[in-house]
């Protein structure tokens, strides 16, 4: 699986997938100055607690959703790439609640190094997974850049009165996580080895549409998507911006076959030591061995949605409590 000319995508990546995110501490402090003294009232979601998208008021309810997201490649097939890379940006309009409408392509290119056959081959993988999604593509922007990338600008729909955001979680809620973790390990593994993890490839390319609906039909409230901060990375996010303590259970958390193997193999992305450091000042970690934390750290790309309440067929893994001293406690 490596493109159509035998080229190993991932090797002209440094890192990979959200786990070449700019380091969650670095980031916040960036975006800081960008909060607005006084948020105008049609804003209803903006930066101020990292939310998957922003999102605007129309009129009595309708509201735009918007969203940009890529990425370097994660795998070496580049078809995949695109897939992959289309589905996670696409799940920041249903980690909000939303139905994508229209999205742009985003795409870096090393065009003297990688013919524009592979190029059509990404954005082919990407419309694939728009058209699967109901969601126009329609043009987008290219640069010719040394690292190869891909994403999508995504624009959606939702109904302002039934957002799913950061800020409303209360206690009492328990926390269901839609996907399996270890996205970020495999593809370390996937990078090194050239091996493919096709358990890895099913997650990543699988919508988040069917979640969404199913927790907005659920009458939840409050989710977020997991991807380059890890479970533990969102999960604070999550706690810290609706005033709550977040108490994960590990041993209920679903792991992609293989992922445990990687790890122990030591294969894993930078990007999950990195999430670790993050949120380890905010963390109570009760009796739980290393590699374990360091599976809830992992930094995941496309993941699934973190939501506080119950969304069927899929696990519980811990609820939020009223704040104590820590954010989080995993238990």
């Amino acid at each position: 699986m490596a493109g159509m000319t035998g080229h190993r995508l991932t090797r002209f990546a440094r890192g990979g997938g959200c786990a070449c995110k700019i380091p969650p501490g670095e980031l916040e402090e960036a975006v800081a100055r960008l909060v607005p003294e006084h948020r105008p009232g049609d804003l209803l979601v903006g930066v101020e607690h990292g939310d998957d998208a922003a999102v605007v008021r129309l009129g009595p309810g309708r509201a735009v959703v918007a969203t940009a997201d890529f990425f370097s490649p994660v795998v070496d097939d580049a078809r995949t790439f695109g897939r992959i890379a289309a589905a996670n940006a696409l799940s920041d309009v249903y980690a909000m609640g939303g139905e994508p409408l229209v999205a742009l392509n985003l795409l870096g290119w090393p065009r003297d190094l990688l013919g524009a056959d592979l190029a059509a081959e990404v954005l082919s993988g990407g419309l694939e997974v728009a058209r699967q999604a109901g969601c126009h593509v329609a043009g987008g922007h290219s640069i010719d850049d040394p690292e190869p990338k891909y994403g999508m600008a995504v624009t959606g729909i939702a109904d302002p009165g039934r957002l799913l955001r950061l800020d409303a979680g209360v206690p009492g809620l328990p926390l269901t996580l839609t996907k399996p973790l270890g996205s970020g390990v495999l593809n370390a593994w996937h990078k090194a080895t050239g091996q493919v993890s096709m358990a890895a490839i099913e997650v990543m390319t699988t919508l988040n549409a069917a979640a969404s609906r199913a927790a907005l039909a659920a009458g939840v409230r409050c989710a977020t998507d997991v991807t380059g901060f890890g479970l533990l990375g969102h999960a604070y996010k999550l706690a810290r911006a609706s005033g709550v303590t977040a108490v994960i259970d590990h041993a209920a958390v679903p792991l992609i076959d293989g992922a445990r193997e990687a790890l122990r193999a030591g294969h894993l992305p930078g990007g999950s030591r990195r999430n670790l450091a993050w949120v380890a000042p905010h963390c109570d970690i009760r009796a739980v061995a290393e590699e374990d934390v360091l599976l809830l750290a992992d930094a995941q790309t496309s993941g699934g949605l973190l939501v506080a309440g119950e969304v069927p067929g899929a696990p519980v893994i811990g609820e939020l409590v009223p704040r104590r001293d820590s954010a989080l406690i995993v238990r």
